[in-house]
């Protein structure tokens, strides 16, 4: 599919996302160094840990009102609360001894807005393509968040230690600028279908989200995902503070590398591939069902991470690190499509933040990983990883090809038009 042929709203996404994500990938990485430079690593860390759970609470209600209200009006509120909480962030460090409480203050402020108005973009994307065309569209979706990520990493890198205050400049004018891009170019064509259960809002949130719990097949799909996704998340906790333990300095090409180093590389090769094969893999994965392409890439995924998760020879690591990667390829965007073919049209903001949660428990569960490597050696934890994602797949496969999840799954199609 080409870029002009797609929807105007995933050119918007698109073009807006490319451009916000690769400013804030090169600021928000180190959140974590500038708080605990400014305070200190112990309120650093519950800051950062207070923010995660706000911010779930905060996707929540955004899912609930996405389905509420006008998904457009919604957008630009909370793009312009988004923008306005970033240039408080930015004032706030030119001061001499930086104002670093009305920077946290809008840290929290910028989280939360972020939180409030990403399942609505998920939603209007929904509403935006069909069964036919998500496979592709949520393919290049795939490829640009990655593209900008590296961009923005690079940025970052060579520009936040000294020029913080210019990099928190550009996210604020790129953020304004998003808020007219999507006054000028967004369609919004959903009609609000929910009307509130009573007259408390918080019961009716709680309300809104039971009939998500109630689907059953969908919270397969979720913690299916989650543990598949926890996987991923290890190469940053687990797998990362292995590495610097434990593996030995090699001489690679004249370069001396250490366990910091080889994590990095793992990161880097993740990125280059995913911006280099991306097309490549889904030209030759759109010859074959979306089935067998989810679960061959989820294998082959799964297989990858067993092995980095205990390997210590570099090119072991650098071989399985690639392979882990092509199924990534291979599984993420059909799953992406597969997820928003399960979604009943008028719970596509509300069905897209419970699917979040997917994220916040893969973090948790890769934070625990750190916590049971402590205990056992490192092939009993390529053990584990292997049962979490052999786990996750059944689920998956469950919820999306057991008998009764067709059958609904062809019903929320049908509805979708």
């Amino acid at each position: 599919m080409n870029f002009k042929d797609l929807p105007q709203n995933i050119k918007v996404r698109l073009i807006t996302s490319f451009f916000n994500r690769a400013a804030s990938s090169a600021i928000m990485p180190f959140m974590a160094l500038y708080l605990a430079q400014e305070l200190n690593k112990i309120w650093a860390g519950i800051f950062l840990i207070c923010t995660v759970v706000i911010t779930f609470a905060a996707n929540l209600i955004g899912g609930y009102i996405s389905d509420r209200f006008k998904r457009k009006k919604i957008l630009l509120l909370t793009s312009s609360l988004n923008t306005f909480m970033l240039i408080v962030m930015t004032i706030s460090l030119f001061p001499n001894d930086d104002w670093i409480f009305l920077f946290a203050a809008s840290y929290i402020g910028y989280m939360i807005t972020s939180s409030l108005g990403r399942p609505c973009m998920q939603a209007i994307i929904m509403d935006s393509t069909t069964p036919e065309n998500r496979r592709a569209v949520y393919a290049i979706d795939y490829w640009q968040v990655n593209l900008s990520m590296a961009i923005g990493a690079a940025m970052g890198g060579l520009f936040f230690l000294h020029y913080q205050k210019e990099l928190f400049m550009v996210l604020s004018f790129i953020s304004f600028m998003i808020i007219a891009a999507y006054h000028i170019w967004l369609v919004d064509h959903h009609q609000p279908v929910r009307k509130p259960a009573g007259q408390n809002i918080f019961l009716d949130v709680i309300d809104n989200y039971k009939v998500a719990l109630a689907d059953k097949h969908y919270v397969k799909l979720v913690l299916g995902f989650t543990l598949i996704l926890s996987a991923e998340f290890s190469l940053n906790s687990y797998i990362g503070v292995r590495l610097a333990e434990t593996f030995k300095p090699v001489d690679i090409l004249s370069f001396t590398a250490e366990g910091v180093h080889m994590l990095s590389m793992l990161n880097i090769l993740n990125m280059a591939s995913v911006v280099l094969l991306t097309f490549f893999v889904t030209k030759i994965a759109s010859r074959f069902t979306n089935k067998s392409v989810l679960l061959t890439g989820l294998v082959i995924y799964g297989i990858g991470y067993a092995v980095i998760t205990s390997a210590d020879t570099w090119y072991v690591l650098l071989l399985f690190g690639f392979i882990a990667t092509i199924g990534e390829l291979l599984y993420s965007p059909v799953y992406t499509t597969e997820q928003a073919n399960m979604i009943p049209p008028d719970k596509r903001g509300s069905y897209s933040a419970f699917a979040g949660a997917a994220y916040n428990g893969a973090e948790l569960m890769a934070r625990f990983s750190i916590i049971l490597g402590a205990y056992l050696i490192p092939t009993m934890m390529s053990v584990y990883i292997g049962l979490i994602v052999t786990s996750g797949i059944l689920l998956l496969y469950l919820a999306l090809y057991g008998k009764k999840a067709l059958i609904k799954d062809e019903r929320t199609v049908k509805a979708s038009y």
